[in-house]
């Protein structure tokens, strides 16, 4: 069976349950700077931040200017977000997934910070532009069927961002390794903003193993973790991923291919409506 001809048909049959969502009003999604706990307003100056502007956390430092480099970068990503949030809505509930922690859809300043922080620890010389160029899940969301929906419901989804207009960039597809994390990263830009944007694609299985490993993964990646606890903790991670089932198929789903505007009818819909700006 050739699965991308399938999506394709899925895609299209797709496209018009995508103008009903449409008009059933997906795109109403509240402001992000008003909901969860990551929305702190940045005019209040956070922990972690020196009254010259730098920034420390956990051993890791960014200069003053560096610092106000991130902040802006935050402030694009979530005024970029109004209008990325209704499109993956609107793929979740037409390919029949969860959207899982919608409310933690933006990656918080100070965990922006360590990112760019760890990686110009560990490339001495990198710019914080470049730093900041490599982030890719500033914005991010989790797409979830149960196992058995799994596949067609990935080819679903991800071909309506592409018919959408969303550039895929990154596709990690880990389902079929021996070991440690299992589940489908994919990164996408968005057609008017340009931001970079992380959509992930778990099972109910894959999903309770990543929160489940979240807090060995940290500790693994700070900088003053000494290598035998690394391989101590990466052991445990993967225990826990070797528990979770595969589901059919999962191994050989790939990113949509790229699509030419004129041919496919479905790049005519219009993309689910955005909320205003505020």
């Amino acid at each position: 069976m050739n699965t991308h001809r399938t999506a394709r048909r899925l895609v299209t049959r797709a496209a018009t349950a995508a103008a009903l969502a449409t008009a059933l009003g997906l795109g109403a999604v509240p402001a992000a700077t008003a909901t969860g706990p990551s929305a702190a307003p940045l005019s209040v100056r956070p922990a972690g931040t020196d009254p010259d502007g730098s920034w420390h956390q956990d051993g890791l430092r960014l200069k003053a200017a560096d610092n106000k480099k991130v902040d802006a970068f935050v402030l694009r990503a979530r005024r970029a977000e109004r209008a990325i949030s209704p499109a993956v809505r609107a793929a979740a509930r037409i390919s029949h997934a969860d959207l899982i922690g919608f409310d933690q859809r933006l990656k918080s300043p100070d965990s922006l910070k360590r990112k760019v922080a760890t990686s110009m620890q560990e490339s001495p010389g990198r710019s914080v532009d470049t730093s900041l160029g490599m982030i890719n899940d500033a914005v991010r969301f989790t797409l979830q069927w149960p196992a058995d929906q799994y596949s067609q419901g990935v080819h679903t989804a991800a071909g309506l961002l592409s018919a959408w207009g969303n550039d895929s960039t990154r596709w990690a597809n880990t389902w079929n390794r021996t070991a440690g994390y299992k589940a489908i990263n994919s990164a996408w830009r968005a057609p008017r903003s340009h931001q970079l944007f992380e959509v992930q694609f778990h099972t109910p299985e894959s999903k309770a193993a990543q929160l489940e490993t979240h807090k060995l993964y940290e500790e693994q990646r700070l900088p003053g973790t000494p290598p035998e606890r690394v391989h101590e903790l990466q052991a445990q991670q993967n225990a826990i991923f070797a528990a979770v089932p595969v589901p059919p198929g999962a191994e050989r789903l790939t990113a949509p291919d790229r699509r030419e505007p004129a041919p496919d009818p479905a790049r005519r819909l219009p993309v689910p409506a955005h909320a205003p700006a505020a």
